[in-house]
């Protein structure tokens, strides 16, 4: 069987960009107001009792939320391609 390599820096863009491409497609939804029935209705779906409130759409913090989650989502990357190669190394 062929071991498959991963690329560090790709895995880290790569899932980058679908945390932070999430967290943005949730701050248009907070922007265009549809956030807060949209969250009542996942919650009803569980069997949830809203509780939560969705503030007043920010552009710095819908900013530093992407931000900060396309890093984070960088970092899982890069450090499981990390311990990927490791454990497929021959």
């Amino acid at each position: 069987m062929t071991s498959v390599s991963l690329n560090p820096n790709k895995a880290g863009l790569a899932l980058a960009t679908l945390i932070g491409g999430w967290h943005l497609l949730w701050s248009l939804v907070v922007a265009a107001g549809w956030a807060q029935a949209l969250i009542n209705f996942i919650l009803w779906m569980h069997f949830i009792k809203p509780i939560y409130v969705i503030d007043a759409f920010n552009l710095f913090t819908a900013a530093l939320l992407v931000v900060v989650t396309a890093v984070v989502g960088y970092l899982f990357g890069y450090c499981f391609s990390i311990v990927w190669n490791w454990m497929h190394r021959s």
